[in-house]
């Protein structure tokens, strides 16, 4: 499982095409999140961690976002978004892993969590929250999907349940939302929860 913890691990995947859970578009309900979104948020400082092929942070792009910041440690997500999207500012593309991104060198007014929490070493989910919160604005917010179901597995995704979630994630936020998702992908009708929470 320690695997996880390293770029070499995630770059093989997408070189190989080995994430069956890639949904190949953006999720809807996050797509529904930002499409209610209102003008003045546009030039917000927003985080997309472990984006993967980054589906969301090009729909952000698109729709006038102008401070969105991807994360990845694989280089290879990176490079295949920037060819996609080459209008994109290169220096919001950051290879790097998340857990040793600074919070005095980078201050996010929210974040937008995809895929990233399932796909780290669960013995890491407390590390997650603290540094989460750490990169977060004073009140700002993660907002996402995390999996409310237990895959019984070694390798991601890696599920969980919304007790486990409350537990973890109360000690630094605020809990605002935590509810089934309603208008999930149909591959992940049923097994998804959307997540609101405001930083302490």
């Amino acid at each position: 499982m320690d695997n996880v913890n390293q770029a070499e691990f995630w770059q093989q995947r997408y070189e190989t095409g080995s994430i069956q859970w890639d949904m190949g578009q953006v999720s809807p309900p996050l797509k529904a999140y930002i499409d209610q979104l209102p003008a003045s948020a546009k030039d917000q400082a927003i985080l997309v961690p472990g984006a993967g092929n980054a589906y969301e942070v090009g729909y952000l792009h698109e729709q006038g976002f102008t401070n969105v910041t991807l994360v990845d440690f694989a280089p290879a997500p990176i490079d295949a978004f920037a060819e996609r999207y080459p209008d994109f500012p290169a220096a919001h593309l950051i290879c790097a892993d998340f857990f040793n991104l600074s919070p005095e060198q980078h201050q996010f007014d929210w974040v937008l969590e995809q895929t990233f929490f399932c796909a780290i070493n669960p013995s890491r989910r407390d590390e997650y929250v603290e540094q989460m919160a750490a990169l977060l604005k004073p009140q700002g917010k993660l907002v996402g999907l995390l999996f409310n179901v237990d895959f019984g597995r070694d390798e991601p995704p890696f599920g969980g349940t919304k007790d486990e979630y409350q537990q973890r994630f109360e000690q630094c936020f605020d809990i605002e939302m935590m509810e089934a998702s309603y208008n999930s992908h149909p591959a992940r009708q049923g097994s998804e929860l959307f997540i609101k929470l405001q930083a302490k």
